[in-house]
């Protein structure tokens, strides 16, 4: 089976003529799963997602989206790619909820029933149905981000890209985003690329992970493979979990135990050796 998106050693220069390498490991996200990219400020992940999404060409290096070139052939791909963007207040454009996430559909020229049928679809699965009629400017934060994640839905694209989906978001709207993000991934097979700098959310979104440091993509694997490396997530300015950080030292201290992914999972792993049967 074809990654739905592969990047190989690419290189970008800027109008200022900054430059940007992006080496070391080929960056691969498999058809379906959900990849979450860790970085931090200025290591090249913005460079990375726009060259995924054909905003930018790499002057050397591959970028393949569902084996063509993002930037090429950008009327193709686009069609089968969602976005949410970092600020959503840019994204959505609509005078109602409903226009906005009708948008697409309308553009590509779906007739009036087909597009009301999308948006109440789309709608009703995220829970958003009451705020259709809305006015998208006094909406909370939790609000705009299902709605943008609702108009990049709609179409049921193969690929949703979601670049800092939970910042500004309070706690419980977290959750509720992580549990809507699992349930398109599971309904849809939605391939996702994330980015994100809430550490403490990762083990629960991320099938596959990336480190990106300095220009190069330095670590690649589960949560369990990268969060363990607590060196290398150090020297790239990462933090790491604080329930992983927890069990990394207690692992330092000669305990034999498995990195958690919730509270749920540390609770039932520490009575176990607590109490061992």
């Amino acid at each position: 089976m074809n990654p739905t998106v592969r990047v190989n050693c690419l290189k970008h220069v800027y109008p200022d003529r900054t430059e940007v390498d992006l080496c070391g490991l080929d960056f691969v996200v498999p058809e379906g799963e959900r990849v979450v990219i860790l970085a931090s400020n200025g290591a090249g992940k913005t460079t990375l997602i726009n060259h995924i999404l054909g905003f930018l060409s790499p002057l050397e290096g591959t970028v393949e989206v569902m084996g063509m070139s993002p930037k090429k052939d950008f009327h193709i791909i686009r069609k089968n790619i969602g976005v949410i963007f970092q600020n959503v207040d840019e994204q959505i454009i609509g005078p109602r909820v409903y226009d906005d996430i009708a948008f697409t559909p309308r553009n590509d020229g779906l007739g009036k029933e087909e597009v009301d049928k999308k948006v109440k679809k789309i709608a009703q699965e995220l829970g958003i149905t009451d705020l259709l009629n809305k006015i998208p400017h006094y909406l909370s934060g939790g609000q705009k981000k299902k709605v943008a994640l609702a108009g990049a839905m709609v179409m049921n694209p193969k690929l949703l890209v979601l670049d800092e989906p939970f910042e500004s978001l309070d706690p419980r709207s977290k959750q509720e985003m992580v549990k809507r993000l699992k349930e398109i991934n599971q309904q849809y097979k939605t391939t996702m690329i994330i980015t994100t700098h809430d550490i403490n959310l990762v083990p629960e979104i991320a099938d596959l992970i990336y480190v990106v440091d300095q220009g190069h993509v330095v670590a690649k694997g589960n949560y369990q493979e990268v969060f363990s490396n607590y060196e290398g997530m150090i020297k790239a300015n990462l933090d790491i979990p604080i329930l992983m950080e927890l069990f990394s030292r207690l692992n330092r201290k000669g305990y034999s135990l498995k990195l958690p992914k919730n509270v749920e999972e540390a609770e039932k792993l520490l009575l176990e050796a607590i109490n061992p049967k």
